[in-house]
């Protein structure tokens, strides 16, 4: 009879457990720490690096053993990329920074995002577009000026130290050489393709993109090695000539003759016009830590608008992603980017009240909203002004203190899919996230920057460097921030399992290109959230989406107390941290 009950039990715990061992088959037990995480925090005295590709980060490190500066190393990290992952970043796209200077003890911003051609006003653009309501995302119309290799100069002249050619040789190694591709960088890399060749019509001249970015007609697979022999040429040209040569000289001067062949409004006029800007970082303390993003036009104030409203919550009281919690986090986002919507766009064509999105005041009434029990389907901006505004991060610490925050994108993978002949690169579309409505803050001018979705993060406490860090993939990215800094913050997680905690994202909010949320959006979640939580959320209203984007986490965090540096790279990407 014992042993029949025995049995029985054992039978029945079986039958419970088996769907768990099944789901987490093949993972293994860590002795310490949660046991989420995939690895410890990489330590390191000297310096440390964290960007989204082993190599990228080895790069980095020699640049910083060589006596380089953390912007010396970000620089060659991210030429590297731009050869390594050209689907989510490179030359043709965008570049912010935040620059922790030791010797200052002040924190810098750095904005080289680029404008639209001036040679295209609003009413022609409307005229070419004909029916459509929107840019499209593809093509000659979506380009605007591409400012990440002023970006790279403006940095190096304040913060760097080896001579640029020292700092692009790497990349020019790589481009000439050829590299493996990894596993996600390729299976990112074939879907990609496979999309802009289903767009082509939109695309002139597709087939340069074929030449530079497929081998023998198809995307590279894992493993597979991949040269870029004329991007190799033009860093050649950016190390010799510096910025002119991009932007007055020779590059430039092949741009301009393919922009006008093939319907695209830049010229190089509009290169040579190109500055990047020096910003004021801005910040909310959220529970005694200081943390900073860049104003618009990105989307980094919505982590700051979010973190004020979750403030008012005893969040680890809710605990670590319960419904609850969640609940309370989508509601606090969705409320952050209506004003997204409405206000954030080029300060220089609009006023955005970032003093008082940022206030606690304002966060305080926006916090009224959240109805703990129900999803909201459709909400409105805040009346802020009535009261007076795919991708590659990568982050690296050197040895004097120095911390660079630093992200770079093509936006969409391989951008708007035109390739300037020979030059090895794709012009990032960005100039898709303009609006078209007359009167909105973020409707298209010429020579304006278009909304970006872009965004560096960084932490201080007392006044010291506490964290650096970003989490790439558009919309995601002010989510990523949010539930990073949570996590730390809130639940005391360290960096590396900060990254790896389960997320949600959540998609359909109304955006700043004018369209409106009416329904609640979508929430995904990664599937280490438990079954009952997601049936919670259902309860509540809100609507669940099979899969998304989670996004892409590096990060390294100062112990001012040890003196060292604390590296993270998440499991979702092909990314390593390294230090020494």
């Amino acid at each position: 009879m014992k042993f029949t009950l025995f049995a029985w039990l054992a039978f029945l715990l079986i039958s419970i457990l088996s769907p768990v061992f099944a789901q987490q088959s093949g993972k293994g037990d860590r002795l310490t720490g949660l046991q989420f995480a995939t690895r410890s925090p990489v330590l390191g005295q000297h310096g440390m690096v964290a960007t989204s590709h082993p190599l990228a980060t080895q790069i980095g490190l020699d640049v910083l053993k060589k006596g380089g500066t953390a912007v010396d190393a970000a620089i060659a990290a991210n030429a590297a990329l731009g050869v390594i992952e050209p689907n989510n970043g490179g030359i043709g796209g965008d570049l912010f920074a935040l620059v922790w200077s030791a010797k200052d003890k002040k924190l810098y911003g750095l904005n080289a995002s680029g404008r639209s051609p001036k040679g295209l006003t609003y009413d022609s653009l409307l005229t070419r577009l004909g029916t459509r309501q929107q840019l499209p995302l593809y093509g000659p119309l979506s380009v605007s000026v591409p400012g990440a290799v002023d970006g790279w100069f403006q940095l190096h002249q304040r913060f760097g130290r080896l001579p640029m050619r020292t700092l692009l040789a790497p990349g020019i190694r790589c481009a000439r050489d050829g590299v493996p591709v990894p596993q996600v960088i390729a299976f990112s890399w074939q879907i990609a393709a496979r999309r802009l060749a289903a767009n082509q019509t939109d695309i002139t001249e597709f087939n340069n993109f074929r030449q530079t970015f497929l081998v023998n007609g198809q995307a590279p697979t894992e493993g597979q090695l991949f040269r870029n022999p004329d991007l190799a040429r033009t860093y050649e040209l950016i190390a010799a000539g510096g910025r002119h040569a991009f932007y007055n000289g020779p590059l430039a001067d092949v741009m301009d003759k393919y922009a006008r062949r093939t319907g695209l409004f830049l010229r190089k006029a509009d290169l040579a016009a190109h500055q990047s800007t020096w910003v004021e970082p801005v910040s909310v303390n959220y529970r005694g830590y200081d943390v900073w993003e860049l104003p618009p036009n990105g989307q980094g104030i919505s982590v700051l608008q979010m973190l004020n409203i979750v403030e008012g919550f005893d969040l680890k009281k809710l605990g670590h992603n319960s419904a609850d919690y969640l609940h309370l986090l989508i509601e606090a986002k969705k409320l952050a980017f209506e004003d997204r919507a409405r206000f954030y766009a080029d300060p220089a064509f609009a006023k955005v009240p970032v003093s008082w999105l940022l206030s606690k005041e304002y966060a305080a009434q926006r916090r009224k909203l959240i109805d703990p029990a129900k999803a909201s389907e459709h909400l409105d901006a805040g009346t802020p002004a009535l009261r007076a505004g795919d991708t590659v991060y990568l982050t690296v610490a050197d040895a004097e203190g120095n911390m660079v925050s630093l992200i770079q994108s093509n936006m969409l993978e391989f951008g708007s899919g035109m390739v300037p002949d020979k030059l090895g690169f794709v012009f990032h579309n960005r100039g898709t996230s303009f609006s078209l409505q007359r009167g909105h803050a973020n409707v298209y001018a010429p020579g304006k920057r278009p909304f970006n979705t872009i965004i560096p993060g960084f932490v201080t406490t007392n006044g010291q460097p506490f964290l650096s860090f970003g989490v790439m993939g558009g919309a995601m990215q002010p989510q990523g921030h949010l539930q990073v800094i949570c996590n730390i913050i809130d639940f005391g997680m360290n960096v590396q399992e900060a990254g790896d905690a389960a997320r949600f994202s959540h998609a359909g909010s109304s955006e700043p290109i004018g369209t409106t949320m009416t329904d609640g959006g979508r929430v995904a979640l990664e599937s280490g959230i438990r079954t009952g939580v997601s049936t919670e959320l259902e309860r509540r209203g809100h609507h669940l989406a099979e899969t998304d984007f989670f996004g892409g986490y590096q990060a390294i965090q100062r112990d001012i107390l040890n003196r060292i540096y604390r590296g993270a790279s998440e499991m979702r990407k092909d990314g390593q941290a390294a230090g020494y």
